[in-house]
């Protein structure tokens, strides 16, 4: 790859982030918007791409995550978004836990203050979400609507509302088979108690650190319990009847991301599912659907989880691979995203997983973290 391109792209994506740090409603501190179509910040996105530009800007990183904590409501509810002028209660919208990355930004700042106010924060928002999402009562963080996942236009929600009724993420609409079972959103919620024992062991909870350590172990075998296909080697929703919703999407990933299963059984999916080129494994991965599943939406449409490569799913890529050892192909598709990103005019959301070409919002930030990212671990610019 020509270095020169890379580095002209390198500050184009810096000064992107830096244009999309931004003041949005009811608090004082610039925050990274989400950008391109997008006024605001997403729960499902903000907090971790606040710590991948943190690592430039460390004050954002903080600032990322306690807009969400400045704006949570007495009973522990997390805004979905915030946007300039209004905050949004109308699904959870999360993916990667806040705990998590909240987590990762103090160790990254030292800032023992916030370490503090996280923990209080994401205590209470795993409280609401265990009174409001387990309405099926086993003990599983159920999806309500489309945008609970932030799976715009995905099939795996096929049909069914975007958003929760009255701009409540407490109501489930009536529609459909729901609420479902979820496995990314239950892996979230794992994620988010691991990175609560550890704050809490960090703190001095001792006994809080168990606790957590406890309901965590609980809830990941409830998700293999109850999203486990093992015939499938996959995880999918859980309908109202008690059967599988079998679209093979990202969601995959997402479990995988917050370390759900055995080495044993990810070198089994991993093999069968995302390592396989008629599956995830594209020429430009990974998917928001697999390729020989038969619900990709082969249009491509813009703002589309039914098929298009997401930048999104790719920022998150480096939070599993290298857990599960695959630093080796996790470096393939870093350069290849990094070869896409060159090529494209702009910073977009989406790409065509066979071509590499971008469409859809440009001014994106994860997109200019994905290449800031990328390029800075496979060290294209050292030296």
């Amino acid at each position: 790859m020509d270095i020169e391109a890379i580095q002209k792209k390198y500050h184009q994506a810096l000064a992107g982030l830096e244009s999309n740090t931004r003041t949005v409603f009811g608090y004082e501190r610039a925050v990274l918007i989400e950008g391109g179509n997008y006024p605001g910040i997403w729960l499902e996105c903000g907090p971790l791409e606040g710590l991948v530009y943190g690592r430039k800007a460390p004050e954002v990183a903080i600032a990322n995550h306690e807009v969400f904590f400045h704006h949570q409501r007495a009973d522990g509810y997390l805004p979905c978004w915030i946007w300039g002028d209004r905050v949004g209660s109308s699904q959870i919208q999360m993916v990667v836990p806040i705990a998590k990355t909240a987590l990762e930004t103090a160790t990254l700042t030292g800032n023992e203050a916030f370490l503090s106010k996280a923990y209080q924060a994401c205590t209470a928002w795993d409280r609401w979400l265990s009174r409001n999402r387990d309405s099926r009562q086993t003990g599983l963080c159920e999806a309500f609507c489309q945008h609970d996942t932030g799976h715009d236009n995905s099939p795996r929600f096929k049909g069914l509302p975007r958003t929760c009724p009255d701009q409540n993420a407490a109501m489930c609409p009536d529609a459909g088979k729901l609420p479902y079972l979820a496995p990314d959103l239950s892996a979230s919620v794992y994620g988010g108690r691991t990175a609560l024992a550890e704050m809490a062991r960090h703190l001095g909870r001792t006994s809080e650190t168990a606790m957590w350590q406890e309901k965590a172990e609980a809830l990941r075998q409830k998700i293999l319990q109850h999203c486990y296909d093992p015939e499938d080697e996959c995880f999918y929703d859980v309908d109202a009847d008690g059967a599988f919703v079998k679209v093979r999407g990202d969601t995959l990933t997402r479990v995988l991301c917050e370390h759900v299963v055995s080495p044993a059984t990810f070198e089994r999916i991993y093999a069968r599912h995302i390592k396989n080129p008629q599956a995830f494994w594209a020429p430009y991965p990974l998917p928001s659907i697999a390729l020989n599943d038969p619900s990709f939406v082969r249009e491509l449409p813009p703002n589309s989880w039914g098929g298009a490569s997401q930048a999104l799913t790719a920022l998150r890529a480096p939070r599993w691979f290298e857990h599960y050892g695959k630093k080796e192909d996790l470096n393939e598709l870093m350069q290849r995203w990094v070869e896409a990103l060159l090529a494209a005019p702009e910073f977009m959301q989406q790409m065509n997983p066979w071509t590499g070409e971008f469409s859809t919002s440009a001014g994106y930030s994860p997109a200019m973290c994905v290449f800031i990212d990328f390029v800075d671990r496979l060290k294209l610019l050292d030296g």
